[in-house]
């Protein structure tokens, strides 16, 4: 069989070129320290390389919101905690107000400083975070949620934003908190029912916020305490105003009063004190939702009160304005300390996402880096085979038959 000359050369020089190509791939592969280049390197490798770069981006973007949340969850805790200083002021003025030697001025004063803490108590409501989103907006809806619309006529702060609560997810935090219920949803009176004095009172009596003896019996309806003079002796009457008789209760009718005495009746209880004048009433009602905003709005109108029997009228809103303030402030420390939860669960869910990462960075690395010793020592094998064939073909390129004749 005949080998031709040119076609040995050809297959020389092309294996030699193969070798100079495995080699430069080697150096590039030491160069950017990679062993996975493109698919064709490794199918297997590049695929699952491919995977785990892809749940890496979308842990790291994960980690992005998870801050974001937590910046925004952060300044609405420090607002919430604004908040309730805030509401602290005023339940201690409104404990103060109550101090029976102070006249229109001093209460005109506290009326003020009243009016200043409800406008500031609106400003933290309104906060936003550091992107310019409303941190109590609920579920989005208003740039400014809360508009104080309050005016003679009895309007007052009205939520503009989305009701509702976000919930927290596996990987997210919600970025705002629902304003509606920190400060909307604050119950009236002992947040059961709440005792009021009819405009037209003219005596001195007033009562307690009353309290809840039995939840069982408990009806939710509707009462009137009526007043009237019999055989120059003061006696009540309570009768129940939801039936549709109107009836007076078994028990509560021209029943003898007396200044600090304690009513029951249909699982509830209230202290009256004073002396009420023929024709006074007192109204009971089912407690319903009130705003922090009103209930403060509702004492400065009390200070600012100067109608008939205006002692008791104030005696009797200030009572259940403090009232309320707590319920008010309970409200708040419950939204801050669910904030706080949620704060916790970002920090543990920002050390299981780093150490997520770090685990897609490791089996990434794994697939698709070089081990730079192999890949080292393989280079200098190849380099050198190269230079072995290099100098092997020079010198067979040199042999000729007319050297073995001579």
């Amino acid at each position: 069989m005949r080998i031709a000359t040119a076609n040995s050369y050809d297959n020389t020089v092309s294996l030699l070129a193969r070798r100079q190509a495995e080699l430069a791939s080697q150096q590039e592969k030491i160069a950017t320290g990679k062993r996975v280049q493109k698919a064709s390197d490794d199918p297997v490798a590049a695929t699952l390389a491919e995977t785990a770069q892809n749940r890496l981006s979308r842990t790291q973007a994960d980690l992005r919101s998870l801050d974001t949340a937590r910046s925004s969850l952060q300044q609405a805790e420090s607002g919430l905690a604004e908040s309730g200083e805030l509401i602290q002021k005023v339940r201690d003025l409104l404990v103060g107000a109550g101090n029976a030697t102070y006249g229109p001025s001093e209460r005109e004063d506290i009326a003020r400083q009243l009016e200043g803490l409800r406008e500031q108590m609106i400003g933290v409501a309104n906060l936003k975070d550091n992107s310019g989103r409303t941190l109590f907006g609920g579920l989005g809806g208003s740039a400014t949620p809360f508009v104080d619309l309050y005016d003679p006529s009895g309007n007052g702060v009205q939520f503009n934003g989305q009701r509702g609560q976000a919930a927290a997810g596996n990987t997210s935090l919600p970025q705002a908190l629902d304003g509606n219920a920190i400060w909307m949803r604050v119950p009236q009176g002992n947040g059961s029912f709440t005792l009021s004095l009819d405009g037209g009172n003219t005596g001195s009596v007033s009562t307690s916020v009353g309290e809840v003896t039995d939840p069982t019996v408990l009806t939710g309806d509707e009462y009137r305490i009526d007043f009237a003079q019999v055989a120059g002796a003061m006696q009540y009457t309570v009768t129940n105003v939801t039936t549709p008789a109107a009836n007076p209760m078994p028990g509560q009718t021209g029943v003898p009063y007396t200044n600090g005495m304690t009513i029951e009746f249909d699982g509830q209880s209230l202290q009256m004190n004073g002396q009420p004048a023929a024709g006074d009433q007192i109204d009971l009602v089912p407690s319903t939702n009130t705003d922090i905003f009103s209930v403060v709005q509702d004492a400065i109108a009390a200070l600012r009160y100067t109608g008939a029997n205006n002692g008791a009228h104030r005696t009797q809103e200030l009572a259940r304005t403090i009232t309320e303030i707590d319920a008010g402030h309970d409200r708040v420390l419950l939204a801050r300390g669910r904030a706080g939860e949620w704060l916790n669960r970002g920090d543990s869910l920002d050390t299981l996402m780093e150490d997520r990462s770090v685990d897609l960075k490791t089996e990434k690395s794994r697939l698709e880096d070089l081990d730079m010793v192999k890949g080292i020592s393989d280079f200098q094998a190849q380099q050198l085979g190269l230079e072995a064939a290099l100098k092997s073909y020079a010198q067979v390129q040199r042999l000729s038959l007319f050297q073995v004749i001579n």
